[in-house]
């Protein structure tokens, strides 16, 4: 019998596969060192501290609303919507506490932040940050 009052949480399909977990970790490794590089060229060395902006989409508000309410046990600001591009889709975005720009403090957090979208089944979708 169809309830067409229920609404399931656990019916989503799984969005982030194992297979593009293991794809993205790699290319956030050689994204991190490129835009690591482009920010020296603003004299930003990797002593320097800053705050990143990072992004991440899934498939569920729910998903990404436990994502959010993980995020911010990080100290970090976070905000979710709708993409904007895919109605499907929802966007999870804010800025971290200030970090190191040191290419292994950034690596280490990237990959941190690959792993916990994975738990959370929210794409680690990369990074920015102000250069001024």
């Amino acid at each position: 019998m169809l309830n067409i009052f229920q609404t399931k949480k656990s019916n989503q399909q799984k969005f982030v596969t194992e297979e593009h977990f293991h794809s993205n970790l790699n290319k956030q490794k050689e994204s991190n060192h490129q835009t690591l590089e482009q920010l020296k060229k603003y004299n930003i060395s990797e002593n320097q501290e800053k705050k990143l902006e990072y992004f991440f989409y899934t498939n569920s508000i729910y998903k990404a609303q436990a994502f959010a309410k993980e995020l911010e046990k990080y100290k970090y600001d976070v905000k979710y919507q709708a993409s904007a591009g895919n109605s499907n889709e929802f966007i999870i975005t804010g800025w971290t506490t200030k970090m190191t720009m040191s290419e292994e403090v950034v690596l280490k957090w990237a990959e941190q932040m690959c792993e916990l979208g994975y738990k959370y089944d929210c794409d680690f979708d990369g990074w920015g940050t102000n250069t001024d």
